[in-house]
Formats: structure tokens, C-alpha cells, sequence
């Protein structure tokens, strides 16, 4: 069998012959058409035309029928860039009814243009010198008409708390108040002030943006400015936006992920692009370092198995792809800090926004009250232990503001 890349889709009909749909998607995606062809144009396409590997029919717990078809789809047809193959196994399918992309394997030969994360998991603990526990991410909030001031002074606060990570909010676009080499120059600045106090390393994410043709221009001004991390929106530029950059060497900063966009994709059971393929596959297969996606904790929610399908993704050993950080986000809180971590391990960022800065003692301590509540649950402590023990404030504020979730 020659080099194939895999897809898997599931596909809703009540009254389909799933067979000859899988047959018409294998056909129609490749080589067009088939049974009209003579036979010695046959020979010479059969290296192009797609094959069924299997089709699965059930019925889901609705009554629902439907099946998983997997389909390969021969090397030979696409260059290998993740567009041409996205645009091969589920361009026009896409709009075909009810039909939705839910895992995608890649050829080794079609894997061996993509290096992966420059940085990894593993490299970005090796860059903050933490091995052993959870990161920590803080997100900057209501940064839009904020001057340089106010945003060094935000920044200082959350860099006090102990996190590990600031990343921008993915809304802050290059506007005049905070231009990006000035805006990175006076974070950096803070990153260091809050270091001396508390003796931590800090990567700030700053958000790359701009015309698609200067963002590789724009990253680089970013690098040389003092960042040492960049926040990408993926899904608006594309994949191989993300593959560039990422392959850059010029550009050697860890890259975070992040999941706008994504909820017009993954969320319906019906049509788009399952979560684990999205944020998990290929984000991993494109080079991001750090990937954040909804958790199935907060204010946004995925589904916890699609949610546990990611990590899996993210994480799954490999000797060809470092492992992605996993960054489960959106309405975090100390209280949460349990779960997550039953969840997803140490190797998790935990991110947070509104848990931060909406701590009732203020930012620093919105910081804190995290780092309490990872230092207890890794040592087999409860919150609320750990919250009456000497120090234990911050957390024993944050629990009164949101509890604990069990």
C-alpha cells in the first residue's frame, strides 16, 4: 500500500447506504470519478485513488444512525503542507450534510515535513527551570485603552503572584497606546523587578498580530525587544502560519496557541472538526509549544472526553513530535486546582484570568492563592486545610469568593 494519510469522519444519515458513501468520498476526493474509466486509465490512476479502510454503522442513544468511515488518502496527491491536506480530505466534503472530520492520522513521509513544537513541554520547563509541578499562566484582562503604565503596573502584579507565565489577552492588537516593542520592553522591565522579589523566571506570551505578510517581521521585532515567548491565534491565520513561524529560527521563542475561533469548529456533533484533531493533532503537528483550549471546568466548557482526547493528543509519547503543553482555559479558579490536576497530572498549565484578578485581596494575591492550592493538592493536602495553615489567606479568599468544586 503506498503512503497514505488517514481520515475519519463521522457521518449522520437515516436512510444512507454508508458503503457507497464512503465509496463516493474516496472516489470524489481523488480521483473524481471511476467505474466510467477505461481500464488502462484505471492502471495509471489506481496510485491516486482513495481507499475505504472501514465503515462502522451504529446508532447513537437518540436513535441517531450514523457510521465512522476512515478513508486513506494517497501521499502522491497533495504537497505536504496542512492545507493541501485539509483542503483534500475535507475541503468540499465539508459541506456535504452531516459529516464531521473526527481524527486524522498522517503518513510518516507526510509527518517528516514537520518538526513539531521548536520548544515543547519540555523545553519550556527547561526555560523557567520547573520540572516537577504544574506551570502557572496569568492572563492579562481589560487591556484595551490601557497606556504602557497601566499595563507594566498590571503586568508587576500578576508577575508578583508567582505564576510562571503572562500571556496578552488574544483582543490586544498593535494600536498606539501600546505598541508591541514598547509594550514588551516594559513588561520585560516588570518581569525582572517582580524576579528580584521572587527569585522566579517568566515567559511573557506576547500576542503576535498584523497583516498575515509581516507576522514573521513582526516576531522577530518582538524577539529582539526582549520577549521570550509569542501568543498566536492559529486558527484565524492558519496552520501554516503557525508551521513557518514555528520552523523560524530567527524566531526563538516558545509559541502558545490560542483557541479563537475554535467553538465554529469542534462544537457541534454534526459538522467541523473534532477538538482532538484541532487543538490536538495538528496544532502539535504545526509547532505550537503551549496550546489552550476550553477546559471542561469553566465559564467556556468542552465535554470532558473530548477534553481528555486533547491532552492525550498533546502528550502522547513520540519520537518524532515533542509533547505540547496542554492549557486548559476559561473561567479557572483556585478552587479548580483539584480537578485539573486529577485530570491532567503536573504536565498542565494551569490559566487564569478572571481568578487572578478578580481575587478579593487583588492581583498579587489572586497569584498565590494558586500556587498554595498546587503546592497543597501535589502534597496530598485539601484547600481547605492548606487555606487555615499559617499563610494559607489568599487561598482561604479565594474559596469564600468561588468554593471549591469537587
Amino acid at each position: 500500500m503506498s503512503s497514505m494519510c488517514i481520515a475519519t469522519y463521522r457521518s449522520y444519515d437515516d436512510k444512507a447506504d454508508f458503503q457507497k458513501k464512503a465509496l463516493s468520498i474516496a472516489v470524489g476526493l481523488t480521483v473524481g470519478s471511476w467505474t466510467d474509466l477505461p481500464e488502462a486509465r484505471k492502471a495509471e490512476m489506481e496510485k491516486h485513488l482513495g481507499k475505504v479502510l472501514s465503515v462502522e454503522e451504529h446508532v447513537s442513544p437518540t436513535g441517531e444512525r450514523y457510521a465512522d468511515i476512515r478513508i486513506g488518502y494517497p501521499d502522491i496527491n497533495f504537497s505536504r503542507d496542512i492545507p493541501a491536506l485539509l483542503v483534500t480530505i475535507f475541503g468540499k466534503l465539508s459541506m456535504d450534510g452531516r459529516i464531521k472530520l473526527i481524527d486524522l492520522d498522517v503518513s510518516d513521509d507526510f509527518g517528516s515535513a514537520f518538526p513539531g513544537p521548536a520548544f515543547g513541554m519540555k523545553g519550556v520547563r527547561e526555560l523557567l527551570g520547573v520540572h516537577d509541578r504544574p506551570l502557572l499562566m496569568s492572563i492579562f484582562k481589560s487591556v484595551i485603552g490601557h497606556d504602557l503604565a497601566g499595563l507594566e503596573d498590571q503586568f508587576y502584579k500578576q508577575a508578583l503572584g508567582g505564576v510562571d507565565l503572562i500571556k496578552d489577552d488574544e483582543i490586544l492588537f498593535e494600536n498606539p497606546l501600546t505598541p508591541l516593542e514598547k509594550r514588551v520592553e516594559v513588561c520585560m522591565n516588570a518581569a525582572e523587578r517582580a524576579s528580584r522579589e521572587t527569585g522566579q523566571k517568566l515567559l511573557y506570551a506576547v500576542n503576535l498580530t498584523g497583516p498575515t505578510s509581516q507576522l514573521a517581521s513582526q516576531a522577530r521585532k518582538a524577539v529582539a525587544a526582549g520577549a521570550n515567548a509569542l501568543l498566536f491565534n492559529v486558527l484565524a491565520y492558519g496552520y501554516d502560519v503557525l508551521h513557518e513561524l514555528s520552523s523560524d529560527r530567527s524566531i526563538n521563542v516558545p509559541i502558545a496557541a490560542h483557541p479563537a475561533l475554535g467553538g465554529a469548529y469542534y462544537q457541534s456533533p454534526y459538522y467541523g472538526i473534532g477538538a482532538s484533531v484541532l487543538f490536538g493533532k495538528l496544532m502539535r503537528l504545526a509547532g505550537a509549544d503551549l496550546v489552550l483550549f476550553p477546559s471542561p471546568y469553566g465559564s467556556v466548557v468542552m465535554p470532558k472526553e473530548e477534553n481528555m482526547a486533547v491532552k492525550e493528543v498533546l502528550l502522547a509519547p513520540s519520537d518524532k513530535l515533542p509533547a505540547s503543553f496542554p492549557v486548559p482555559s476559561a473561567g479557572i479558579h483556585p478552587g479548580l486546582v483539584p480537578l485539573i490536576l486529577n485530570d491532567f497530572g503536573t504536565d498542565v498549565v494551569v490559566n487564569a484570568g478572571g481568578g487572578i484578578h478578580g481575587h478579593p485581596m487583588g492581583t498579587a494575591a489572586g497569584g498565590r492563592a494558586f500556587r498554595i492550592a498546587i503546592d497543597a493538592t501535589l502534597s496530598g493536602i485539601s484547600l481547605r486545610e492548606a487555606a487555615a495553615a499559617p499563610g494559607g489567606e489568599p487561598l482561604q479568599a479565594a474559596i469564600d469568593a468561588w468554593g471549591i468544586k469537587e
